[in-house]
């Protein structure tokens, strides 16, 4: 079968976007000391690259809302892939063109649309894919498994590259990464791409706001993203304090631990979706999120903290795919408007819960497990949504 009638390689050319999202969300972080040290740029300015990066992906999420079902999956596919790959590539080439804090603030500009088009696009790119519909909660799920795996990929393979090669060459690696992103967009341009609707049967977006099943789904959703960031900001400091290692090894043991795990349960559920429900699963994963930020957090044994905060990675594995899954059968006619504003509420999570514990960490003066343990309204909220949205579903039947 040709490539231009093969859906198989639209699955797999939508794997290596969330790989792309994962290069995105985790390289540069990496080299924010050595930007600092390098270029002495402020504390401050290297924080702002952050929050430029989040406020992008924010606006991109809500502009696709109205945009994404009139330009085409397929030309916006593409472009994303594109504009990943010269922020990437602009890392290693833009601070030598120009003033280098305005160059990596360039750098961050491009790929943040690039990484905001592909959070919204991938899943109803997949989602629309002719498979089994009994299938379809499997195959989203273990497509955010890739986010994880490509999470550690970053990681490890950074780490190897500065160690056999220095961080001074940190630009050959940014180039190295942004062939990745440069490859697939050539694959997207190949693959066929399907839509969620047929013939503008899509839900208005005015429609979509108003219905009461998208509040919950979007509390859902914003719960999912907080419960995963609010934890797995804090991953290496658990494994610095609790190992006594360096921050090399603590990024290791931390943050891998958590994505590695992660990624374990969605593909997990992907290979056994068959025989379980999904909103009960979901269910029990927010109840082990909650017994994790109990453990993180009230425990005095650092090491069993870092075995909370790692068995927090195991319960979110589910959360964030699992909404999209329930989202696309309980609202079949929402398009890519209802995935994207999804999107929009898992980064508003994703910046609301560390920012709630870092803000109740203050104010207690109790260190941050007392942030964490503030946190653990994100998981308990979210089971309290699945099971209004359990009740819904019986009401409606």
């Amino acid at each position: 079968m040709s490539i231009k009638n093969n859906y198989s390689h639209t699955i797999y050319a939508s794997y290596i976007g969330y790989i792309t999202q994962a290069i995105i969300n985790n390289f540069a972080p990496l080299l924010f000391l050595t930007f600092q040290k390098s270029y002495d740029i402020p504390i401050e300015q290297i924080t702002l690259l952050v929050t430029v990066n989040f406020a992008i992906q924010l606006i991109i999420d809500f502009l696709s809302a109205k945009f994404a079902d009139k330009i085409g999956y397929k030309p916006l596919a593409v472009a994303s892939h594109i504009c990943a790959a010269a922020g990437l590539a602009g890392l290693g080439i833009f601070p030598v063109l120009l003033p280098p804090y305005t160059g990596i603030f360039l750098a961050v500009v491009l790929y943040a649309v690039g990484g905001g088009l592909i959070e919204v696009l991938i899943s109803p790119i997949v989602e629309a894919c002719p498979t089994d519909q009994s299938k379809k909660s499997a195959n989203m799920s273990l497509l955010h498994s890739f986010y994880c795996w490509g999470h550690v990929f970053v990681i490890i393979g950074s780490t190897l590259f500065f160690i056999v090669f220095g961080i001074d060459n940190w630009r050959i690696l940014a180039f190295i990464w942004a062939v990745i992103p440069l490859i697939n967009a050539f694959y997207f341009s190949r693959v066929p791409i399907a839509t969620l609707t047929n013939g503008g049967e899509s839900m208005p977006v005015k429609n979509l706001v108003t219905s009461k099943l998208f509040w919950l789904l979007m509390i859902l959703m914003i719960c999912s993203g907080a419960s995963e960031q609010a934890m797995i900001q804090w991953a290496s400091v658990f494994a610095e304090a609790g190992l006594k290692v360096s921050k090399t090894v603590g990024d290791l043991t931390g943050p891998c631990l958590f994505a590695v795990l992660m990624g374990i349960s969605r593909l997990g559920y992907s290979k056994f979706s068959g025989r379980i429900n999904l909103k009960i699963f979901m269910t029990v994963s927010g109840c082990l999120c909650v017994i994790s930020y109990l453990l993180a957090s009230l425990s005095n044994n650092p090491v069993l903290s870092l075995i909370g905060c790692s068995l927090c990675g195991l319960s979110v594995g589910i959360m964030w795919p699992g909404t999209f899954s329930l989202a696309a059968e309980k609202c079949p006619k929402g398009g890519t408007a209802l995935f994207a504003l999804l999107a929009l509420g898992g980064d508003l999570g994703c910046s609301g819960g560390p920012t709630l514990v870092g803000i109740a960490s203050a104010i207690s003066g109790g260190g941050i497990k007392t942030g964490i343990l503030a946190g653990i309204i994100f998981p308990a909220l979210l089971i309290f949504g699945l099971i209004l949205l359990s009740g819904t579903h019986k009401n409606k039947t």
